[in-house]
Formats: structure tokens, C-alpha cells, sequence
């Protein structure tokens, strides 16, 4: 029965830990992406004739910011 106990703790701490990967590995990106989208919108109210030129590199860098948030589910996934 102790056993038992033990494999289901240590699940249960497992769960929190995947839990607490994907949470704090989100929280960088995800503000970064907004902060990304405010200045761009912020810019392209400034001069709305740059706003083909700041497009791209806005999308790149929102994407970079998201990589980030794919690496922590990854490796909230690689936890066993």
C-alpha cells in the first residue's frame, strides 16, 4: 500500500512540475509579444506609411518570442 503511495505522490509531483515549466517558460514570451505588438502599433500610428516596413520584423520577432515558449513545452514534456 506505501508503495502505491509513493508512485502516486510522485506523479502528482510531476504533474507540478510540467505544470510549472510551461507556465513560467509562457509568462517571458507572451508579455514580450505584447510589448512587440503595442510599439509596432504605436509606430505605425506614428507614420502609417512605414507600416509595410515594420510588418516583418515585428512578425519575426513575435515569432522568435514564441520559439521560446515552444522550447518550455517541450520540455515540459520531456519531464517524466
Amino acid at each position: 500500500m506505501e508503495h502505491q503511495e509513493l508512485a502516486h505522490a510522485a506523479l502528482d509531483l510531476t504533474m507540478i512540475a510540467k505544470a510549472l515549466a510551461i507556465a513560467v517558460g509562457s509568462i517571458g514570451p507572451a508579455l514580450a509579444i505584447g510589448k512587440i505588438g503595442a510599439k509596432a502599433m504605436e509606430s505605425i500610428g506614428r507614420n502609417p506609411e512605414a507600416a509595410g516596413k515594420i510588418l516583418t520584423p515585428m512578425l519575426l520577432s513575435a515569432a522568435f518570442a514564441e520559439a521560446v515558449a515552444i522550447y518550455a513545452l517541450v520540455i515540459a514534456f520531456s519531464i517524466k
